[in-house]
């Protein structure tokens, strides 16, 4: 991608062949705007011997995506009430539920048998049933394949999240964002190949841990942006109530800075840590520019905003929590996702449904699931619906792919008499665009809902990430890297290309 960047050579030194970044740093220390200016100059570099800054200086194979799109339902939200219809729940709603073996609830969810809580209707060509409260997606259902049989390893939050992110059950590994940045590098020069959107109520079971690069070199690791807050992005910019901050004290300060680093990492060539440090001032230089115009939405038209559910200026919304509101949030962060996306981000994460307090705001719906799941898929659907065919309509879907995710499901069975406790036996997924055949289902459910049809041959996470990955055009067995003696990779030591779902 060619540079568009005029440099301004009278305050730049001239970058000789023999003299490092760091060397150069070391020598300049102009403040943010010389740090960005040096990396410009590196790029440059970089760009004329055909690197992308990813580890992989070509696709494995010929890729059909280049961007990602991940939506994270926090809580565990309940297949069996918005993707996964099952006539039997309706049948035999009341009824002692009967699983034929012993199961392991997490609390005490083995109550009677549960109908779904909303009505479901078939939509598209496919005739794909989903509930009422995800319909506004049965415009875009025939963009859609899900998969009915995917499997988790456990009924804890905090782990089985760990699993959808990273694809490890605990801490310490990269989240998937971080392996596609290490793997294929930057589309942009002026934002952060990784972005993580947290839900506005807070983060999700780990916290930072879920986009965090763990021991790839930090520069791989997710940025966090709060679209539409008046700070989406902390301590870019210096506090108003920062007046003793002038450019003058600010070029000195970086100046001094800039000589330490160099010192420091003359003797630490295998810390990746001050390496991360030096690129994120030179990013945060550009981003300084290029983020507030990226994150601004004023300027996008009437319609738009009306697609992604955004309320007008200044709404103030009641107490309880409603599906306006949510549409509200989680537009905001779908529009913001498609702007960066617009511009170069290649992997971009959505939160949805953080809030612990009591009763629950989050998609963990032990107490009420039509209170908690409805104005949160309601939300959820109208922003996820306008995202697709948003970027339908500027000819972004077909290089994009988009992941809908959880930690688990929800069980057929109550507990209480109106919520739905843990199911890590048998939940599901669905993808579309960038290479992915909208309009079928691979894997099915029991007729329950309770585990997978075949037992035998479930759907793990492993599958989804590799398919991802090969989307991508990324071996998932090959991008790798040596931590503690192992080769360690996104898919540990598992995981196969869902064939059925390429187009």
């Amino acid at each position: 991608m060619p540079s568009s960047h005029h440099q301004n050579t009278e305050c730049v030194p001239r970058l000789s062949a023999s003299q490092s970044r760091r060397a150069f740093l070391c020598q300049s220390g102009g403040g943010l705007g010389g740090i960005a200016l040096a990396s410009m100059l590196a790029q440059e570099t970089a760009r004329a011997s055909s690197t992308t800054g990813g580890v992989l200086s070509a696709p494995h194979h010929p890729a059909r995506a280049k961007r990602v799109v991940q939506l994270f339902m926090a809580g565990a939200a309940s297949h069996l009430d918005l993707w996964d219809f099952k006539p039997a729940l309706i049948k035999h709603h009341g009824e002692p539920s009967d699983f034929g073996e012993h199961v392991e609830a997490f609390q005490n969810g083995l109550g009677p048998w549960k109908k779904p809580v909303w009505d479901f209707k078939a939509y598209g060509a496919s005739g794909k049933m989903i509930s009422e409260p995800v319909a506004p997606l049965g415009e875009v259902i025939d963009d859609m394949a899900f998969i009915h049989n995917l499997v988790g390893k456990t009924g804890v939050h905090s782990q089985a999240t760990y699993l959808q992110a990273t694809g490890f059950d605990r801490p310490g590994f990269p989240g998937m964002g971080c392996w596609v940045s290490y793997g294929l590098g930057s589309m942009n020069d002026n934002l952060p190949t990784f972005v993580s959107l947290p839900d506005h109520r807070g983060f999700g079971s780990n916290g930072a841990k879920n986009w965090a690069s763990a021991f790839l070199p930090a520069m791989h690791q997710g940025t966090i942006i709060r679209p539409g807050t008046p700070n989406p992005i902390v301590d870019l910019n210096p506090p108003k109530s920062a007046r003793f901050i002038t450019p003058a004290s600010e070029n000195a300060a970086h100046s001094v800075l800039a000589r330490l680093n160099a010192a420091h990492a003359a003797d630490r060539d295998g810390d990746t840590r001050l390496e991360a440090r030096i690129k994120s001032y030179e990013l945060a230089a550009r981003m300084q520019l290029a983020a507030p115009e990226a994150l601004d939405i004023s300027k996008e038209p009437a319609y738009i905003k009306r697609l992604y559910g955004l309320a007008p200026e200044g709404k103030k919304w009641p107490s309880e929590i409603n599906a306006a509101e949510e549409a509200d949030y989680f537009g905001r962060k779908c529009l913001a996702a498609r702007r960066l996306l617009e511009r170069g981000v290649r992997f971009v994460q959505i939160w949805s449904g953080n809030d612990n307090s009591f009763p629950r705001r989050n998609w963990d719906s032990h107490e009420d699931v039509e209170r908690d799941h409805g104005p949160l898929a309601n939300g959820m659907a109208i922003g996820t619906a306008a995202l697709i065919n948003d970027l339908k309509e500027r000819g972004m879907l077909e290089d994009t792919i988009i992941l809908w995710t959880t930690e688990f499901g929800r069980m057929p069975s109550t507990q209480g008499t109106t919520g739905r406790d843990h199911n890590p036996y048998v939940f599901t997924n669905w993808l579309a665009g960038g290479g992915i055949k909208g309009g079928v289902t691979h894997g099915e459910s029991d007729e329950w809902g309770y585990k997978p049809l075949d037992r035998r041959n479930p759907t793990e996470v492993y599958d989804i990430h590799a398919t991802i990955l090969h989307l991508l055009g990324i071996d998932h067995e090959r991008l790798t890297f040596r931590k503690d003696s192992i080769d360690r990779r996104l898919t540990d030591v598992h995981g196969h290309v869902i064939e059925e779902l390429l187009a």
